[in-house]
């Protein structure tokens, strides 16, 4: 990479402060690393004695320490790291803290779009945690059980999942928009003893009866026993057989539940994931797994130390729940936790919220930040944003000009956008950037450090400059267990394709020594032999400032294979004129050339996205097609825009 061009394209570049600080750096002098390259290198040469160092730096509160890191004997699919060593998440992340002297300190903050707050301390949280723990232990969960949870982002669904774990249970956070038959199949699934639910929650001035739809689901999953948090305060149906009051079961429980001494590998977290065809996959995840895996990318790639406060725009039934509470909790910094959406009930509020926290760490989705663009510079500059440290974002692929308002507008171009993609099956990230390195727009740096990845062709050969499979070569902590109860299953969506080589599903790239994701490999297009991936379309269509989001999707021809429809939603002030359409074919082919022209742009006025702003482009594609079968829905976040491409215009 030319070193000027590389310059003018940087959106930041660390001090040498910076570069000091970071937790990164002190691994890497601990180590005897002097470049990033040299910590990718060492994992891939060594990958059991660099999660050993990593994990003895971490300095994490073991019941019993490892002595060996990696466990192979059922070959690399089904590896296991840390075994024999006892470890309990709650643990790590309450009773290490309050004994370090940090019981005082904040661990969670919370407020809900209608202003209510609360707040919470360490020693406060981990009172509640055992009360919890004491209530369940009462109603007969012992260990192994799995437990589900259906909350809105409260305190309550933190205190939910680290106390499910604390007693050797399984947690299966569910995500609190799921409707009913969504939320029963994976109850049902995990053979869940017992719900942890709420009445209701309210969103954007609406309430959402959760109460209602959690006991539809116990009623078709078989469920005996749900504990209920009077959040919303509404009356509702009351089952006496089945229903005990949250907070009148934990009056008078303990302040203090010891930890069970959990085996590193013993189950934890059961995570569903939705695919576009077949039943949710449930990705088992261990003590030591999940948990210290969302420790190890939040120390090296976002940098979080005790005392930061991170807000990830998220729920507890997506991945980035749980990584949110398990890892920021586990670092001793506080965790700010939103409930609502980002623009009600005015569109600062995100930012407001922000200010008021003193939020250093804020995670987001870039769906997410090209709605909020659209309302002007001055919303996010109305609010003190001082405090923030590190930007995050996660979900999907950015399109350049919505990247560099986060980066200039929101972080006033003094601020890095630590990128990150992976999985739920992953614990986390597979990419990532970090903060000692200079960031060039919607890219990362690579690999985080320990995650061995690749980008192969159809042979499983490595390639640059080019698009390919993200694949990974060598095991880490965090990788699932498992399926539930399928581990055929799990042996054929991710180990099939080459022997020993995790296949991810996400197109990517690396170019000038920075990486880039394309999508998922099933929203590939291939127009002619030529695969393109729908981002590039997107970019095309948003950067020309009229357009606020857009989804590119495949449609069968008999000639080319696919050729290519883009749906465009217009900013505020746009109409969907044909001089309008004539100029933004202009802008794709500028930026793609003539031969991946799509073959119209369409104007709708929504797009399918799920409720933390990911794009559900295999339903756009669906619904544009008119296809019978549109997949899992339960993620669906806005059922209209179903309809509004049934209107494309």
């Amino acid at each position: 990479m030319d070193v000027r061009a590389a310059q003018a394209a940087f959106t930041w570049q660390p001090t040498a402060h910076d570069i000091a600080r970071a937790n990164i750096t002190r691994f890497m002098r601990l180590i005897g690393a002097d470049r990033l390259e040299d910590l990718w290198e060492l994992a891939h040469h060594d990958i059991a004695s660099f999660y050993a160092r990593l994990i003895d730096h971490l300095d994490l509160a073991w019941f019993t320490k490892p002595t060996t890191a990696l466990d192979l004997s059922r070959g690399i699919p089904f590896a296991r790291w840390f075994p024999g060593a006892l470890f309990n998440a709650s643990y790590n992340c309450l009773d290490r803290h309050i004994a370090l002297g940090r019981g005082a300190d904040p661990a969670i903050l919370y407020e809900s779009e209608n202003g209510t707050s609360a707040a919470l301390s360490f020693e406060a949280l981990l009172a509640e945690v055992s009360k919890l723990c004491a209530l369940l232990s009462d109603l007969g969960i012992r260990r192994g059980d799995t437990v589900g949870m259906y909350l809105p982002l409260v305190p309550e669904a933190a205190i939910a999942l680290l106390a499910i774990g604390r007693i050797g249970a399984i947690a299966v956070p569910a995500f609190s928009g799921y409707g009913a038959a969504a939320l029963a199949t994976r109850l049902a699934d995990a053979q869940a003893k017992l719900l942890l639910t709420a009445d209701g929650t309210h969103r954007r001035g609406a309430f959402v009866e959760m109460k209602k739809i959690a006991d539809q689901a116990c009623d078709a999953a078989g469920i005996k026993q749900a504990v209920v948090l009077r959040h919303a305060h509404t009356p509702g149906t009351w089952n006496e057989q089945r229903d005990v009051d949250w907070h009148k079961g934990t009056f008078g429980q303990p302040r203090f539940f010891a930890a069970e001494h959990t085996d590193a590998n013993e189950p934890y977290l059961l995570l569903y994931t939705s695919g576009s065809t077949g039943k949710p996959k449930g990705a088992i995840h261990g003590h030591a797994g999940f948990p210290v895996k969302a420790l190890i990318d939040q120390y090296l790639c976002f940098d979080v130390t005790a005392g930061d406060r991170m807000l990830w725009f998220t729920d507890m039934g997506w991945m980035m729940g749980p990584f949110l509470v398990l890892g920021a909790l586990g670092l001793g910094a506080t965790i700010v936790l939103y409930d609502g959406t980002p623009d009600y009930p005015h569109v600062g509020r995100l930012w407001e919220v922000c200010a008021r926290q003193k939020v250093t760490h804020l995670g987001i989705a870039p769906t997410a930040i090209r709605s909020l663009m659209v309302h002007s510079d001055d919303h996010p500059r109305r609010h003190d944003l001082t405090s923030l440290r590190i930007l995050g974002s996660t979900g999907e692929a950015w399109n350049p000009e919505p990247y560099r308002w986060f980066s200039s507008v929101v972080g006033n171009d003094k601020l890095p956008i630590i990128n990150y993609s992976g999985g739920t099956e992953i614990s986390g990230g597979i990419l990532g950037c970090v903060p000692i390195k200079p960031l060039v727009p919607c890219a990362f740096h690579g690999p985080i450090p320990g995650m061995d990845a690749d980008v192969v062709d159809e042979e499983g050969q490595p390639v640059r400059g080019q698009v390919g499979e993200l694949v990974v070569r060598q095991p880490w902590p965090g990788m699932t267990l498992g399926f539930w109860h399928d581990d055929e299953r799990y042996l054929r969506t991710y180990w099939s394709r080459f022997e020993d080589v995790w296949v991810h599903g996400d197109w990517a790239s690396v170019e000038d020594g920075y990486w880039f994701i394309h999508g998922r490999s099933d929203d590939t297009i291939n127009v002619a032999g030529k695969r393109v991936g729908p981002a590039e379309y997107e970019s095309a269509l948003v950067g020309h400032g009229s357009v606020r989001e857009a989804a590119a999707i495949a449609v069968p021809d008999a000639i080319k294979g696919d050729v290519v429809v883009c749906l465009a939603v217009l900013r505020p002030g746009w109409q969907g004129s044909e001089e309008l359409r004539v100029a933004l074919m202009q802008a794709v082919v500028a930026a793609l050339g003539k031969a991946l022209a799509p073959k119209t742009i369409k104007f709708v006025d929504d797009l399918p996205r799920t409720r933390n702003a990911k794009l559900m482009r295999r339903v756009a594609r669906g619904r544009y097609l008119k296809l019978a079968d549109l997949g899992d829905l339960s993620a669906l976040e806005n059922p209209s825009s179903l309809e509004a491409i049934d209107n494309a215009r």
